[in-house]
């Protein structure tokens, strides 16, 4: 008799990753066949020709000599206190080295954060749409998501009262992602402070996650979170990924900033929960310092006439020359999350649209409701790739698009007859 399977936890049916999940693992056997794919799935500034600055590679090797033993399970002394001085200098209160955590990527940051917080059943409010991440970590460590939308009507911004209605007495947390990813909106000072005002008064902890915040187009300005938040609770994630080009590093941070007396416990579980899996990629941490005092080179990018500028101006001037989709121009971040209009989208479905997308187009894009939004036309692309391939990409976007709305208009003909 063969033996039975092994189980898995049950929680996980609850997960879902589609950034690199089913549409993925079906665009890698495409590329086995020989089919070549043009992936806007992943923000991955490396696989589209992006380097990490060459002050912050030689850093790296500046140090190797001293990274084969285990680090500080916080983190390098030397990376941890030039993040705390990178955040004291922005107005961040109460920040010291011993209040900053390094970690294998902002990820592991966030599971870990959940982790040291809830209890089976403790809820966090979320996004809609989030980075799906969040998400997760929230199921896996035994909570609730509870969602707030960010309507595309509002900017993707959100309602604070619609947030605060949201609050119950199993509420542990407001997570913020800004700039927002998938959106690419930017939150306004006077938004922030609303939110953090709800934190005040029901006792929560903000979790910020700001890994794009020196990611922003035309006149938008960043307004970190913690300096408003003063005495109350909050996380900041941030790292080397994005702004420096450095995903395969693995390199990010958190910082803690409230009231001491109000977050010692918190401290104390995260520097269990740090010590547990040891430390954190030591030859990464090297380039902690050189990327958070040397020279900006995230600027220029974004700046009219750089890379990150032109293929956003390549995305939004696609979408308005075509007659099936509507966007929210992204205000930061390396991402647009346009919605299907019209024609096209009579009895569209996102996950659908995407695989034809992939099996006739060779093209690979999210579909929207993996973001964890109630509705099913909208689609995330990156805008890492240049700006003449993305002009290329909205062609086969819009021929797909094309066929969806001649079969919705024989379908209504049909049912007319």
């Amino acid at each position: 008799m063969p033996a039975a399977p092994l189980k898995t936890r049950e929680r996980l049916s609850e997960v879902r990753y589609e950034i690199r999940g089913e549409l993925a693992r079906r665009a890698r056997e495409l590329e086995v066949q020989g089919r070549t794919l043009i992936k806007l799935n992943i923000g991955n500034p490396g696989a589209f020709g992006f380097r990490a600055p060459a002050h912050l590679q030689r850093a790296i090797v500046d140090g190797i000599d001293q990274t084969d033993p285990y680090t500080h399970q916080q983190g390098l002394p030397e990376a941890r206190e030039a993040v705390a001085a990178h955040y004291k200098a922005r107005g961040t209160p109460h920040v010291t080295p011993e209040r900053v955590f390094i970690g294998n990527g902002v990820s592991e940051l966030i599971d870990l954060s959940l982790r040291a917080l809830l209890n089976p059943g403790d809820e966090v409010l979320l996004p809609s749409p989030d980075y799906p991440l969040w998400s997760a970590a929230t199921i896996l460590n035994d909570g609730r998501p509870v969602y707030y939308r960010c309507l595309p009507s509002n900017g993707f911004l959100p309602d604070p009262d619609e947030i605060e209605a949201l609050v119950s007495s199993r509420t542990r947390a407001i997570v913020l992602i800004n700039p927002n990813n998938p959106t690419g909106a930017n939150y306004p000072r006077e938004l922030i402070e609303r939110i953090v005002a709800i934190a005040e008064r029901h006792g929560l902890l903000l979790l910020c996650d700001e890994i794009y915040d020196a990611i922003l187009y035309d006149d938008a300005a960043f307004q970190p979170i913690a300096p408003l938040a003063g005495d109350v609770p909050c996380l900041s994630f941030s790292g080397l990924s994005k702004v420096h080009r450095a995903c395969g590093w693995r390199v990010g941070w958190a910082v803690l900033s409230g009231d001491p007396m109000r977050v010692g416990a918190f401290h104390h579980a995260m520097d269990l929960l740090g010590a547990l899996r040891l430390c954190a990629n030591v030859p990464g941490q090297f380039a902690v310092q050189a990327a958070l005092q040397g020279d900006d080179t995230i600027g220029a990018l974004c700046a009219p006439g750089g890379r990150l500028h032109e293929a956003r101006r390549a995305v939004v001037d696609a979408v308005a020359a075509s007659p099936h989709l509507a966007l929210v121009t992204p205000d930061a971040a390396l991402y647009a999350f346009p919605s299907v209009v019209g024609e096209a989208a009579e009895g569209f479905d996102d996950h659908r649209f995407a695989l034809e997308l992939l099996e006739s187009e060779d093209v690979l894009v999210v579909p929207g409701s993996s973001f964890n939004v109630p509705y099913r036309n909208h689609f995330r692309v990156t805008l890492l790739p240049p700006p003449e391939q993305l002009r290329e990409v909205f062609e086969r976007i819009d021929r797909v698009l094309d066929r969806m709305a001649g079969a919705s208009r024989r379908d209504t003909r049909a049912a007319i007859a």
